[in-house]
């Protein structure tokens, strides 16, 4: 095919003597291939290439491939019977592969085709397969069984040996490390036809084609050249990427025969190992199997049987069958211990409630032995080479011997400077010192003290962190301004929420009760109480001026959620105000409640007691009484809100400063501590009477009373005590010891089994009503005077507001359990408020249903502390 394309003559002819020249060294190269065949087909003592031992891939006397001698050894080894030989998988249709090609080749020599045929077979000609390997027995003690060949011969197939020879040694890294290859990933190759480089290398250079620099030739130089690698036994590949031929090895042309005979690429594979009996096995690290299971319950539970077992011995240890010397192991047989004892009785006395705990020293007769006190370390004056601080000047040195021994500062030392330790001579005084060491130790009197060894932390209440004790207030969210129209800033004396926690209530020194909007801090009525009592005690209105108003000093919503109106104490008068808040299924319950005190006209006529008409009197407002403060202070704030303003006036002979509400929201008291017997009133507002409980003063002034959350009771706290009262049976309960000098405020716990109270001595005191009358807790955090103390009617909370301008809240848990006294613990200090006139936090609420606080100071503001 070649020759039909050359044109001129010159070259036909060069080109016919180059080819006879390749078919004669072609028929050279089939005959002596041909004469190596026959030469190993003689050779029956050939070892298999696969002998790692013998084999050398790389030389060139390697054996060549002899089909027939290896159906011949196969079918001798199928006429033994030996069924361990290794299967070689795919050599039947490999054999059959050779002899077809045999067989076409002498086909085509027969139609006259000499050149293509001495081709052919001179491929053929070129070793095809190498003999496959046998399975390697092994013996009992796991070393390989040499195999014997038909001579006689051992043959050792160490698949180790094997793997050791044929592995790989290759990665992808290695493949190129100097970056010279073709780095154009998936571009097809034809679109660099048209220039001089096939692509790029990593360092961005160009790769020259072979027949672009004159080193690929053409057709006929690679005809000559292909001739040459079949004499020299070289197999050429062409990389079309990198536009290069690659020599094929050994080990690459035996895969790739192996692969087209169907085999595994790999010679140094074992198809059919040797098995390894995983489930038979014991060795768990080995086998892996049953690794993850977790262990069985019986595992970490005690054994019965060597419970059973430790049972008997103590049986027999208490009977004195065995002793502990035969339990130890010291002893193996206890014949031998009884044999001694008959031998020789030991007739020596012993305690027999010695016990080896105690000290040897409290045995010993005489006095006992107390080491001597240890030498106090030496100082830097007694250095040889002493800083020059400790050196003493001529006048120290005068005023030393001036002094004596115990007061000199070093004693008899006198601190000198050597030069070296070689020039330090004996000390003058060491007999003196020694001596009166020894005097010391004879004459001074010492004993033995036990000292306890007490972690001063483990004294210490363990109490939990805040953060796990939320919620509780932390900051200060909504600030309500108290409008005024004097020159100074009004007090708020008291705070109060409404039962459903919208509104708040607050009395302030200027005489006025306020209500505000919680969520918005919006102002929505004001009422000026003090003004309104001043003008209906008073008829001449010339007597009305700043002076002689008085200060709101209680306000308390009515806990009752269907009665919608506000208790204030302010002067000698409680006042009952309709806040206009209600709904419209609460308006007739407010209205029948407050219809009794609306027609009251002052005379007495509604009291049958004699005592309490002496200290109470009920009046009502008249309309035309009331001076309005706006055009909506007498409108209601709600739509169903009914009436809306002061309602009645309890007019007493004394100044208030209390009045608390029963729970149910139909008594109250008030607390007026000059009016001697008549200080505690009771009274009813759906029947507008009242009653006086107590016929003469007990204890001094009195200063707070509330009543029991669900019991009869009532609580009255005098300056230093809190007394008890039973209002069925008329009788005093207990007697509370405060330990204060002057209690200000007082509240109880919603479950009525503990009561707090706070005293100017800045002092909070918690009283278990289980326990004794004594305080159960004492609490001193406030720097200056209490004002208010109070329980959160929901949450287990409670805080107390000072004149120091700040206000504590506390973390309280009751527990139901009565064995476990109450956890109190501080969690948190709320300021905000300044001091005016040496006050500070006059009172505090808390919302009745979140974890909130209203605080309320002298300096005329309002804040709202929330959970935040």
């Amino acid at each position: 095919t070649t020759l039909l394309f050359l044109s001129s003559q010159h070259n036909i002819e060069v080109s016919l003597f180059c080819w006879k020249k390749m078919v004669a060294k072609a028929s050279r190269v089939k005959s002596s291939g041909q004469k190596n065949v026959e030469e190993e087909a003689d050779d029956e003592s050939s070892v298999s290439v696969y002998d790692s031992g013998v084999e050398d891939y790389g030389s060139d006397d390697s054996e060549e491939y002899d089909s027939n001698a290896e159906e011949s050894a196969d079918e001798s080894s199928d006429e033994d019977g030996d069924e361990d030989d290794f299967e070689d998988q795919g050599s039947d249709d490999e054999e059959e592969l050779i002899e077809k090609q045999r067989k076409d080749g002498k086909a085509e020599d027969e139609d006259g085709s000499d050149e293509e045929l001495q081709i052919i077979e001179d491929f053929d000609a070129v070793p095809r397969a190498w003999a496959q390997p046998k399975s390697s027995k092994r013996g009992a003690d796991g070393k390989i069984v040499p195999e014997e060949t038909k001579d006689g011969d051992e043959v050792i197939n160490d698949p180790a040996v094997s793997q050791l020879m044929h592995t790989d040694n290759f990665s992808s890294d290695d493949e190129d490390p100097e970056g010279e290859g073709n780095r154009i990933g998936r571009v097809p190759l034809h679109w660099y036809d048209e220039y001089d480089h096939i692509g790029y290398n990593a360092h961005g250079s160009k790769i020259i084609k072979q027949s672009a620099n004159g080193a690929g030739g053409d057709l006929l130089d690679r005809a000559l050249q292909n001739q040459d690698d079949l004499e020299n036994r070289r197999y050429m590949v062409h990389d079309a990427l990198n536009d290069k031929d690659v020599q094929l090895s050994q080990r690459q042309l035996e895969i790739i025969r192996r692969i087209q005979s169907g085999a595994f690429a790999h010679p140094e594979h074992d198809a059919n190992p040797d098995y390894i009996d995983y489930f038979s096995g014991v060795n768990k690290e080995i086998s892996g199997i049953n690794s993850n299971r977790n262990e069985m319950k019986s595992r970490f539970q005690p054994s019965k049987f060597e419970k059973a077992q430790v049972r008997q011995l103590l049986h027999k240890l208490k009977r004195g069958e065995i002793t502990m010397d035969f339990l130890t192991g010291k002893v193996r047989d206890m014949g031998d211990i009884r044999k001694k004892k008959r031998e020789g009785d030991n007739n020596e006395t012993f305690l027999m409630w010695k016990g080896d705990e105690e000290d040897e020293l409290h045995l010993r007769k005489g006095p006992i032995h107390i080491a001597a006190p240890k030498l106090p370390p030496p100082t830097h004056a007694e250095s040889y080479n002493p800083p020059e601080e400790y050196l003493p000047t001529d006048e120290d040195l005068k005023e030393w011997e001036e002094m004596e021994v115990k007061d000199r500062p070093h004693g008899l030392l006198i601190p000198k400077k050597f030069s070296n330790l070689r020039s330090v001579g004996a000390y003058e005084h060491a007999v003196r010192e020694r001596f009166e060491r020894c005097l010391d130790l004879y004459m001074c009197p010492r004993m033995m003290k036990r000292r306890l060894n007490i972690d001063p932390e483990s004294l210490v209440p363990s109490l939990p962190k805040a953060a796990d004790l939320r919620p509780f207030p932390t900051s200060k969210c909504v600030e309500f301004e108290t409008p005024y129209d004097t020159g100074e800033v009004p007090m708020i004396r008291s705070l109060s929420v409404s039962p459903d926690g919208q509104f708040l209530a607050s009395g302030a020194s200027d005489g006025f009760v306020r209500v505000w909007e919680v969520q918005t801090g919006r102002l929505l009525r004001s009422w000026n109480i003090s003004r309104l009592v001043a003008s209906t005690s008073s008829t001449d209105e010339t007597d009305l001026n700043e002076s002689s108003l008085a200060a709101v000093v209680s306000v308390e919503w009515n806990p009752n959620r269907t009665h919608h109106c506000l208790l204030a104490a302010v002067g000698k008068c409680a006042v009952i105000i309709a806040t206009g808040t209600s709904g419209p299924n609460d308006t007739d319950l407010t209205e029948a409640l407050l219809a009794p005190g609306a027609v009251c006209k002052g005379d007495g006529g509604n009291l049958k007691s004699m005592k309490a008409g002496k200290a109470v009197r009920w009046e009502a407002f008249q309309p035309e009484s009331i001076k309005v403060d706006g055009a909506s202070a007498s409108t209601p704030i709600s739509a169903f809100g009914g009436s809306c303003g002061p309602i009645v006036a309890l007019h007493t002979n004394h100044s208030m400063v209390c009045a608390k509400w029963h729970r149910k929201g139909d008594y109250f008291v008030t607390v007026s501590p000059k009016a001697s017997a008549a200080a505690v009133l009771i009274h009813q507002l759906s029947k507008a009477k009242s009653q006086q409980p107590f016929s003469k003063a007990k204890g001094g002034d009195v200063q707070r009373a509330c009543f029991h959350p669900s019991k009869p009771f009532l609580f009255v706290a005098t300056k230093q005590h809190i007394r008890i009262y039973h209002l069925v049976k008329q009788a005093m309960v207990k007697r509370l010891l405060t330990g204060c000098r002057w209690v200000t405020s007082l509240d109880v716990h919603p479950s009525g089994d503990h009561i707090i109270a706070g005293s100017l001595d800045r002092k909070m005191v918690w009283f278990d009503l289980d326990l004794s009358e004594t305080p159960y807790k004492t609490l001193r955090y406030h720097e200056k005077g209490l004002r208010h103390v109070s329980f959160h009617p929901r949450y287990p909370l409670m805080a107390s507001a000072s004149d120091d301008g700040s206000v504590h809240v506390f973390h309280n848990t009751v527990y139901s359990d009565l064995m476990r006294n109450p956890l109190i613990v501080p969690v948190k200090i709320l300021r905000g408020h300044g001091i005016v006139k040496k006050l500070g936090v006059l009172s505090f609420a808390f919302h009745p249903s979140q974890p909130w606080l209203f605080s309320a100071g002298a300096d005329g503001k309002i804040h709202l502390y929330q959970d935040i």
